[in-house]
């Protein structure tokens, strides 16, 4: 088999509304612009709330320094500017799965296309090109309007993992996890694809 999940090429996968290119260093004033100092967005999101571009800095390194975890930039197509982030985590290539998280939009991007679109690119590059058989999601238990969108597109509820993540602030998390498998990508691609259309 030719797929791989070692992601050895960096690769920018482009949509109508958004593009995801490899995060960077140099895209950390942009990043923090996109944060805006907004409370709601960075909620439940691991890690301290970014107060300036060189915690923000910080926030990044921790992507560079996962080797199971690939980060985005999420950049508007029409503006060409960076509007948020999302990543494949905890990648698996002996059990050909991945995860997508870490995902935040500036907060004037909710309920948008942008989320769907960004989903999309995400879910057809890990079936189609990437090989995967499994691809997951996890969502602090308290974040409604996350664990919402996550079932719109199509994931399986999977159940509550209690307590297994402590969070900077000594918060010890609740993670529910949801999952899309191969077999049932295509019916969703075809969702994705007439919804986006």
């Amino acid at each position: 088999m030719n797929k791989t999940l070692s992601y050895s090429d960096p690769v920018t996968l482009a949509g109508k509304t958004v593009r995801l290119e490899p995060m960077q260093p140099e895209h950390a004033e942009a990043l923090f612009a996109a944060f805006d100092g907004n409370e709601e967005v960075w909620r439940y999101t691991p890690g301290p709330f970014p107060v300036d571009v060189a915690a923000m800095r910080e926030w990044m390194e921790v992507a560079f320094q996962d080797d199971s975890r690939r980060a985005f930039v999420v950049i508007e197509q029409a503006t060409d500017r960076i509007i948020g982030t999302t990543s494949y985590c905890a990648i698996s290539q002996p059990n050909r799965s991945l995860e997508i998280g870490w995902t935040w939009y500036n907060r004037g991007f909710w309920r948008t296309a942008v989320n769907t679109e960004c989903k999309y690119l995400l879910l057809k590059r890990a079936f189609e090109d990437l090989g995967c058989i499994r691809v997951q999601w996890r969502a602090d238990s308290r974040n409604q309007r996350s664990r919402e969108a996550i079932l719109r597109l199509g994931a399986q509820f999977e159940g509550v993992f209690r307590k297994d993540r402590t969070l900077h602030d000594g918060y010890q998390r609740s993670s529910a996890f949801y999952s899309m498998l191969d077999d049932e990508w295509p019916a969703r691609k075809a969702w994705f694809e007439e919804r986006l259309g």
